[in-house]
């Protein structure tokens, strides 16, 4: 059985591939995912880049309260800076429903992408605990997104940002 669950909104703002700004420490590397040290923010965010070089980020606003996932790429998109669009999320049986907002220009050049955001407990779960996560976009085709390894990844992060705290 499907459950329909609403992504929750805030705002928040991050770059992609991260290794290359002077703000971002390495703290780990996990299955395939690197845990970075946001050292403005006192917060970690785990990355991973497939073999297209599309990247999936995901982490906690400033405040904390909310956790992000973003998926970017440097192929062609009509993705525009602050847009808001409907997506749908399938995690396993759970659907997820929400906005994604785009960005483009204020993330490494040559990406545009989005992120949603979410203070849903169980979002966060499910993207720690399946393989692959689809995404719906309102406008655009649907794509899939690998997991592997998110949960180690995900512990990694919170022991990161436990240190942090500190």
């Amino acid at each position: 059985m499907k459950r329909i669950l609403t992504l929750g909104l805030a705002l928040g703002l991050f770059t992609t591939t991260v290794a290359t700004a002077d703000t971002y420490l390495r703290y780990g590397e996990v299955e395939g995912w690197k845990v970075f040290i946001d050292q403005d923010k006192k917060s970690c965010l785990i990355e991973a880049v497939d073999d297209s070089e599309n990247v999936v980020q995901m982490g906690l606003t400033e405040d904390r309260g909310v956790g992000y996932v973003g998926v970017f790429t440097k192929a062609e998109t009509d993705i525009k800076r602050g847009e808001k669009e409907a997506v749908a999320i399938l995690l396993g049986e759970n659907l997820y429903v929400g906005e994604a907002t785009g960005m483009r220009g204020n993330i490494t050049k040559g990406y545009s992408g989005g992120y949603v955001l979410s203070d849903d407990p169980q979002f966060a779960d499910d993207i720690a605990k399946q393989k692959v996560m689809v995404v719906f976009p309102e406008k655009d085709f649907g794509f899939t997104v690998d997991l592997t390894g998110t949960y180690k990844a995900m512990e990694m992060a919170r022991k990161c940002n436990e240190e942090q705290l500190s």
